[in-house]
């Protein structure tokens, strides 16, 4: 891929800059202990992105009441009622979860070469707890709440496309999911680099399933930074 013909770079954030799998089960874990439930990691992941799934599904709601109905589909799946304190467990933790290794420093490469846009499932509040992790300046920020909806509605490209007054052809997608991210993004003719955070893995993680090709697949943001010869 010449990357030189793109003037920006929008990217995902949970999941691609952040690493939301440890998040959550930093978050869930020990609520799940409390009720003396024991499974494997991959298997709570596949568990809450069907629960994730569902509760975007309909008309939108903010993301905090998402990740509430989330712990309830949860709790409902593994027999137990989450309390008011285990409900707000996954929005209350989430302006800490983690960047991964790679994050800062090449968000900071990047930024000389290109135009930078946040595009994420999230409420206003919440990213601006994240924002402070990431190192960046970000030229534009679409949530699910400036749009009323959730990927992989077209809304947050659509919507990025527009305020970034640029053709599909000039911006470049960078994300994890094929879901949420990499199909919607190439239905509208925006070309994707594909963030395999779970390479060498079995199963989706966090995220639904999906059949997605990308224009390109890299291991972690480094690989894009020494593409673009930055």
């Amino acid at each position: 891929m010449d990357l030189t013909r793109f003037e920006a770079l929008t990217f995902d954030c949970y999941g691609t800059l952040i690493d939301w799998e440890r998040g959550i089960l930093d978050a869930v874990r020990p609520i799940l202990r409390r009720h003396g439930i024991v499974c494997d990691d991959d298997w709570l992941l596949g568990l809450y992105a069907k629960a994730e799934a569902g509760a975007e599904a309909g008309p939108w709601r903010p993301y905090r009441e998402v990740l509430g109905s989330v712990m309830e589909r949860l709790g409902a799946e593994l027999g137990f009622a989450p309390d008011a304190d285990e409900l707000t467990v996954l929005a209350r933790t989430l302006p800490d979860w983690p960047p991964f290794a790679d994050t800062v420093e090449s968000l900071t490469a990047l930024a000389r070469g290109y135009r930078l846009a946040i595009v994420s499932n999230v409420d206003d509040d919440l990213f601006a707890g994240t924002r402070r992790r990431l190192g960046a300046t970000f030229e534009l920020v679409t949530t699910a709440q400036k749009v009323r909806s959730y990927k992989p509605a077209p809304a947050h490209f659509t919507v990025t496309l527009d305020r970034l007054r640029l053709d599909p052809g000039r911006v470049l997608h960078v994300a994890q999911s094929l879901y949420h991210d990499i199909a919607p993004a190439r239905a509208l003719g925006i070309a994707t680099a594909w963030v395999n955070r779970r390479a060498g893995r079995a199963g989706s993680g966090a995220t639904p399933p999906a059949e997605a090709r990308p224009d390109l697949e890299i291991y972690d943001l480094k690989a894009l930074v020494t593409l673009s010869g930055l």
